[in-house]
């Protein structure tokens, strides 16, 4: 494997995203919540750098729960290695909070800017800018919450306005792409990334509908963004591998540097 330099590591391991179009941070000395109100399911809307002490951790939970449920939000609270008390888990569980069902853990992943990920053609196959249009942003939204068993949106004139500012925020951002993977036309996957230069580009959101799985389409989803992340200037990829994804990205050249465990709140919305 190729060497990764010290300094993507702790990028990968340290990253915390900062306010932005459409994004809310709430940042207190205990811990940090991210808040998208046009994004409304746990992931985009998380709790996460929970540093407090152990007699602390009831009034942070009751503190983050207040913040979501005045926006009637579900949330994720996101563990990492330094997470303190290192029991919160046990604390999340007493109160009635348990691991995600879909993905509990995981992998903080790494790979530098000159490795070579080679996507074999894919008879049909088209990658899209999904940022192009409110239609293929639609389409790559709609591919990514199959692919995640997530509630695929709807039509209706409440969710396509979500969907337009979520468009235009993403716009407005300047360092964020979306990809819509077709195969002769059909939507088959989506993915997502931002860019940080020079330290590097977050993979975000990979996925494959089922029906399209094992055919390279996810491959080809990280070469197309690992193009785009090299001709930004940055010095590597960083991503989060889970329990379907990890090991594809293992193979690709990615290295483990670090985890992540989840844990999805829906107390704001019962």
């Amino acid at each position: 494997m190729r060497a990764v330099s010290q300094a993507l590591v702790d990028f990968a391991n340290s990253f915390r995203p900062e306010p932005g179009p459409g994004v809310e941070i709430i940042a207190t000395p205990r811990f940090r919540a991210a808040i998208q109100p046009d994004f409304p399911i746990p992931g985009p809307n998380n709790v996460t750098w929970i540093r407090c002490q152990a007699a602390e951790a009831a009034e942070v939970i009751r503190e983050a729960r207040a913040i979501f449920a005045s926006r009637h939000l579900p949330f994720m609270w996101t563990l990492d290695p330094e997470t303190q008390p290192a029991d919160f888990a046990d604390h999340l569980a007493r109160q009635g909070v348990h691991p995600d069902p879909h993905d509990a853990e995981s992998s903080v992943m790494v790979m530098p800017i000159e490795a070579t990920v080679e996507s074999p053609p894919i008879e049909g196959l088209e990658i899209h800018d999904a940022l192009e249009d409110l239609a293929t942003f639609r389409l790559a939204d709609s591919a990514a919450r199959e692919a995640f068993e997530a509630v695929v949106p709807d039509d209706s004139a409440e969710t396509i306005a979500m969907q337009d500012r979520r468009l235009h925020n993403y716009r407005a951002a300047g360092n964020r792409h979306l990809f819509l993977a077709t195969v002769d036309g059909e939507p088959a996957g989506a993915a997502g990334m931002s860019v940080y230069p020079p330290a590097a580009a977050i993979l975000q959101g990979g996925a494959v509908r089922p029906k399209f799985r094992g055919h390279g389409i996810y491959r080809a989803l990280v070469a197309a963004r690992q193009e785009v992340a090299r001709k930004a200037g940055v010095e590597g990829l960083t991503v989060w591998g889970g329990q379907m994804s990890g090991p594809i990205l293992a193979g690709l050249g990615f290295q483990k540097v670090g985890w992540r465990r989840f844990y999805v709140d829906d107390s704001s919305v019962q």
